[in-house]
């Protein structure tokens, strides 16, 4: 991914976004073929490293690629918005604001024990706020058994991250005030979000 120095996201923000839009598209490659599956993920740090857990239908072929393959891509989209070039003070065209993680690494098919930690802290994280909520405790065993005979659960070791926070960040003052203001009156959380950003990088621009 292209990513120009000023819009360039450091390690720890491009984690902290893939935490926050964990449904990420998994892609792989068979015989040059490209396969991607939409799915969510758990994303965890340990001694230095970064991991992403997740699971696919067991009839999916895209589990032929996932034992010992280090050629995995997992693309994280953030919010993101379109920019009008009217919100300028200057005639120039219009823009796409967006967050956008690529995070490569090594990916290994988990063993049974593994997929029950991980179901487990997946519905951990999902459910226990939840009234009433369904943690793996409190489904039938013969149901979880029968269930996990449908799925293939994989881990991803990751080596590399591009991290693109492309968010006005070339614009002057004035622009970006203006951009934020433009963007609250949007209806669309996309733009809210957007908006929410920015603002978080220019404090002091707003009461």
């Amino acid at each position: 991914m292209y990513i120009p120095k000023q819009y360039r996201m450091d390690r720890d923000e491009a984690v902290q976004m893939m935490k926050s839009n964990p449904f990420a598209l998994l892609i792989t490659v068979d015989e040059q073929r490209p396969l991607a599956t939409h799915i969510p993920l758990e994303i965890r740090e340990d001694e230095g490293k970064i991991y992403a857990t997740g699971h696919i239908a067991y009839g999916n072929m895209q589990k032929k690629t996932l034992d010992q393959n280090r050629d995995v891509l997992l693309v994280f989209q953030g919010p993101h918005a379109y920019i009008s070039s009217s919100w300028y003070e200057n005639e120039e065209v219009p823009t796409w604001d967006y967050l956008a993680v690529h995070a490569y690494g090594t990916a290994r098919v988990l063993t049974s024990d593994e997929l029950k930690s991980a179901l487990a802290a997946m519905l951990e994280r999902y459910e226990s706020h939840r009234e009433n909520g369904r943690l793996w405790d409190t489904f039938q065993p013969e149901l979880l058994e029968r269930e996990m005979k449908g799925i293939v659960g994989f881990e991803i070791e990751i080596t590399s991250i591009q991290a693109a926070a492309k968010m006005s960040q070339n614009r002057n003052n004035t622009d970006y005030k203006s951009i934020v203001g433009e963007l609250e009156k949007s209806d669309e959380q996309g733009d809210i979000q957007v908006a929410q950003w920015m603002r978080e990088q220019r404090k002091g621009l707003f009461p």
